[in-house]
């Protein structure tokens, strides 16, 4: 179904770098429309060179509900529909401290990019895929909203709340022709996991049987089926991309 990609216009948030941009490239080379979403400036520039008309880019912070829905708008006004959104944009935070050491400020931080992000940018595309009646949704979690990670504590939680409230899209657009799903990889190696510290990469390697880290290409193969029109009787579901850390 090669052809079922050619009038798709996909937004994909934290599209400049990393997961966000590996998933943008292979939708690109099958003729879907694109729109990232990023908050770096810089990034979002030399990312979009490489895309043409095809693509266009917005500087937003996804925390901000009135910067979404304008991204939003200007999206709809260019290519007239969106039919994917992909929930890449996210913080690590503090890591490697226990709880009790993490600073609450940067804990709502992670919160509020990681959860909040993807809430306000559902909200904001929601309506245009039930006037539609089709939509597909793809949230990036991890292994670590599945498990905990030791020195976590904030991405942790917010990327098991990004689990749930996967589910509970899911369930609540079931029979609308929009799927909410989410993808939750172990170690990839990407610009995130590159500032963590060399301690806090090797422990969360240490857990994945094939003793390895995955790749952005890996992840953007799963994110095409996941948001392919092709998966249509899945949704709410966290799909694993953890090298066999985790198998439920």
């Amino acid at each position: 179904m090669e052809n079922e990609w050619s009038d798709r216009v996909a937004v994909i948030t934290g599209g400049a770098a990393g997961l966000g941009l590996a998933t943008a490239r292979r939708l690109a080379a099958h003729g879907v429309k694109l729109a990232l979403f990023d908050a770096r400036p810089e990034v979002l520039e030399k990312a979009m060179t490489e895309f043409g008309g095809a693509a266009i880019g917005e500087c937003i912070d996804v925390t901000n509900t009135d910067d979404v829905n304008r991204a939003v708008d200007v999206v709809v006004q260019k290519f007239g529909h969106v039919d994917i959104l992909i929930n890449s944009a996210g913080i690590t935070g503090q890591t490697g401290i226990n709880s009790h050491e993490v600073d609450s400020a940067d804990f709502d931080r992670v919160m509020a990019v990681n959860v909040k992000g993807c809430f306000n940018t559902f909200k904001a595309v929601a309506p245009h895929m039930l006037g539609a009646g089709y939509g597909r949704v793809l949230n990036v979690a991890s292994v670590a909203g599945k498990e905990g990670n030791a020195g976590m504590a904030a991405y942790s939680a917010s990327k098991a709340a990004v689990i749930g409230l996967t589910k509970v899209q899911g369930k609540e657009y079931a029979t609308t022709g929009i799927t909410v799903n989410a993808i939750a990889p172990a170690v990839v190696r990407t610009e995130i996991v590159a500032a963590l510290p060399q301690k806090q990469v090797d422990y969360m390697t240490a857990k994945i049987p094939m003793q390895r880290t995955g790749t952005v290409e890996e992840f953007a193969a799963l994110a095409m089926f996941v948001v392919s029109a092709e998966n249509s009787f899945t949704t709410g579901f966290t799909y694993d991309l953890t090298g066999g850390r985790s198998v439920y």
